[in-house]
């Protein structure tokens, strides 16, 4: 009789072990408290792998093992390790080809409005004698696209023009991501990005490459869509469900007609990548998920750029979601069909990044292997000198300090 009891016992506390486990999963990836939101049956799939899982489990707990429930035992067994094993596929929605954003490798910018020396050149001038000039051992330079007019402007300021011209190695821009691939192999001493990613991260660990982050300005994290699409305002919340799967449709954020919603990404390692992955972290865990980007219609595929995707047509209406960085988005490449969502109903205008009230402003890095010294340190103590941070101000950014 005892010996029954027990064995009752424990098949109770695995029960609740297991409805535990489960209502866990469902708060910690945010199923619980956005349930109303999920729009579409690929974000509730999830949860419907997670029952039938705690179905099948505990009815193995409980079944009663003979030649008799043998068959049904098996199959019970066998659903309940499928369920479990689709449950986090599901997460991400690994169900389809990955055919990109459509944003295609190459590289349609142009540098030349912004070479400094120039005499039509767009970066800032300082407009006074610098407190820095190199002559000698010019650090070679590389960094986000966003960024380049801000470091080409720091070189026309700081770096001798006839050493500069006779070493144009020394300034490149090659994308966040191939810049902290130089900075891990030395083919450059500074580069300026956002903050590596957690994969960027790894393989510096892996090289035993020591990056060194110094913050030198703040810069807006901004979500797009097109003018024609009514919805003015984001929440992270929102946010959190479009990029994680939970929410499909327009109507779901208050756009009856807009349909479903195109979320554009872009390549992982990539600096507004980056800034997506961080918006996505929530108070349980590092990063919710983020789901495996659709196939798009080839009517869509026909840009180049995020920032232009953003206000594509399907059907009659703009129906794109797409994030970049705030000067980057009005400033060296924008797109007049497009505009700035507020966030948590802060527009990210200059004023609201410098006072703090607008949620999504990080700071941008000089990042170099190891401490900086030598020339790198001269280059790296005047960028935090108001002469480095005034370039910062004018070229559209946010100093670190007013």
């Amino acid at each position: 009789m005892q010996k029954k009891a027990l064995i009752i016992m424990i098949k109770l506390i695995a029960t609740i072990a297991l409805l535990t486990f489960s209502v866990y999963f469902l708060l910690v990836y945010e199923f619980i408290n956005s349930w109303s939101e999920i729009d579409n049956f690929f974000g509730k799939l999830p949860v419907i792998f997670l029952i039938v899982f705690n179905i099948t489990a505990v009815a193995i707990l409980w079944i009663k093992w003979n030649k008799q429930t043998r068959n049904a035992s098996i199959v019970i067994s066998l659903c309940a390790i499928l369920s479990l094993g689709l449950f986090f596929p599901s997460i991400t929605q690994h169900w389809w080809y990955y055919a990109g954003s459509g944003e295609k490798a190459s590289d349609d910018f142009d540098y030349a409005p912004y070479q400094p020396f120039e005499n039509d050149s767009k970066t800032v001038i300082l407009g006074e004698a610098s407190s820095l000039n190199l002559t000698d051992k010019l650090p070679k330079l590389d960094g986000a696209k966003a960024l380049y007019p801000i470091y080409a402007a720091f070189a026309g300021a700081v770096y001798d023009e006839t050493v500069y011209k006779s070493n144009r190695g020394v300034l490149t821009c090659t994308n966040t991501l191939n810049a902290y691939e130089a900075i891990m192999t030395g083919k450059a001493d500074v580069i300026f990005v956002a903050g590596p990613s957690d994969s960027q991260l790894a393989k510096a660990r892996e090289l035993g490459v020591n990056l060194h982050l110094t913050p030198i300005g703040r810069e807006a994290f901004v979500f797009l869509n097109a003018k024609s699409n009514p919805v003015e305002n984001i929440t992270f919340k929102q946010i959190h469900d479009i990029y994680s799967g939970k929410t499909a449709y327009w109507h779901t954020l208050g756009w009856q007609d807009g349909g479903k919603i195109i979320a554009f990404q872009r390549p992982d390692g990539s600096g507004s990548q980056t800034g997506l992955q961080k918006v996505m972290k929530n108070k349980y865990i590092k990063r919710l998920p983020i789901i495996q980007p659709r196939p798009i219609e080839p009517s869509l595929n026909k840009t180049n750029s995020l920032m232009q995707q953003v206000s594509v047509w399907r059907g009659n209406v703009q129906p794109a979601l797409g994030y970049s960085y705030r000067y980057f988005a009005m400033t060296m490449y924008p797109n007049p069909e497009a505009k700035l969502l507020a966030v948590e109903g802060v527009s990210p205008t200059i004023e609201n990044i410098k006072n703090g009230s607008y949620p999504m402003a990080a700071n941008f890095y000089a990042v170099t292997n190891g401490e900086p010294a030598g020339n790198i340190k001269l280059l790296i103590d005047w960028i935090l000198s108001p002469q480095g941070q005034r370039i910062i101000e004018q070229t559209g950014y946010t100093p670190l300090e007013e």
